[in-house]
């Protein structure tokens, strides 16, 4: 009675999911439509306002069953899926194959682009500037480490624009074609990951021999051909190295996280739940700094993050980056930037974007 009652069910969710695929060929028609009215039209079709406004649809009118960041890697797919049939992206990213940045660029654009690796960041800016590259991805800080100097500079020459970002949790991984743990001689990867992972090598593997390689990518291919050798690398380089994942995030901190940015020659509209990034100079005075905080504070505006970096042009002379909550096209943070600029010597908006989870 129970296998015909379990059979009678499948047969329910067997059918479903014929509905599903149903579903997903007309969603896909439609956007084969979308797709060409852009094209039309000259528009892009990465729009990351409109993909930030259905993910977040799609959680609200959830019966809350299914988990949140189960529907959205669902919905994330489909959504990726769907741009690919529009047009094949090209996008650089700073590092080597299978770096935490080019794991960053597959979980924002999905894997139907072509992804192109770049040895420095400035590379990433050039690439995207010359449209060799639709966007560009490169990190901007770690939540241990600080933040990105050479992004931040990059930004007081490019003409270029924030778009998007995101948000990954750096979890480093034991690749290796060992058996097991206790096979392990010899330990490969780049300095950084090496001492985010000490604590676990010394109480896992306090016997192997720790290694430096010139990057996690560099340390998964030199492990490919070895028996007794590991690498510590991303999941994503164990997929494109073929190679067994001996451990789950072996780092000891598990609030490692790098935020991303997505940079393009492109504005992106309001989407309900967004943050602006603007550079600004001011002058050398006594209360500059308390007085450029004013027009935030009046118009009550949150600011998320205040940097300075030296201009290089003269000593003692700074530049201030400020991510604040908001779009440009909000009338209060409107307001309160076109106040700051009556006290600036330049303001530059970075972009106006949605904010990652």
């Amino acid at each position: 009675m129970k296998k015909l009652q379990l059979s009678g069910i499948r047969s329910e969710i067997d059918k479903i999911d014929l509905k599903l695929v149903d579903l997903l060929d007309q969603r896909a028609k439609i956007a084969l439509k979308i797709g060409k009215l852009k094209k039309v039209s000259n528009s892009k079709i990465y729009i990351p306002n409109r993909e930030k406004e259905v993910l977040s649809r799609i959680v609200k009118n959830s019966s809350g069953l299914m988990p949140k960041e189960s529907l959205q890697n669902i919905f994330s797919e489909i959504l990726h899926s769907a741009r690919a049939l529009q047009s094949r992206l090209k996008i650089a990213y700073f590092g080597p194959e299978a770096s935490f940045t080019h794991q960053a660029a597959i979980k924002n654009f999905g894997r139907y682009c072509d992804f192109i690796p770049m040895k420095s960041i400035g590379d990433v800016f050039q690439e995207v500037e010359k449209e060799r590259a639709d966007y560009g991805v490169v990190p901007i800080e770690n939540s241990t480490e600080g933040i990105v100097n050479h992004t931040f500079d990059l930004f007081t020459e490019s003409d270029l624009t924030i778009c998007s970002e995101l948000n990954l949790r750096i979890e480093e991984c034991l690749l290796s074609n060992a058996l097991d743990l206790k096979s392990v001689k010899k330990v490969y990867s780049h300095p950084n990951p090496l001492a985010q992972c000490r604590v676990w090598l010394e109480v896992n593997l306090p016997n192997a021999r720790i290694i430096e390689a010139p990057s996690t990518s560099e340390a998964a291919k030199m492990v490919r051909e070895m028996k007794t050798g590991a690498a510590i690398a991303s999941s994503l380089a164990s997929e494109l190295y073929g190679l067994k994942i001996l451990a789950h995030a072996i780092e000891d901190s598990r609030e490692n996280y790098t935020r991303f940015l997505v940079i393009a020659n492109q504005i992106t509209s309001r989407s309900g739940c967004d943050k602006t990034s603007i550079m600004f100079s001011i002058k050398d005075r006594v209360g500059a700094l308390h007085d450029m905080l004013i027009p935030f504070q009046k118009h009550k505006i949150n600011l998320t993050k205040i940097e300075s970096r030296p201009t290089k042009r003269k000593a003692w002379e700074y530049i201030f980056f400020i991510d604040l909550a908001g779009h440009i096209e909000d009338k209060k943070v409107k307001q309160a930037l076109g106040e700051l600029e009556k006290q600036c010597v330049f303001l530059k908006i970075l972009g106006s974007y949605p904010r990652a989870e």
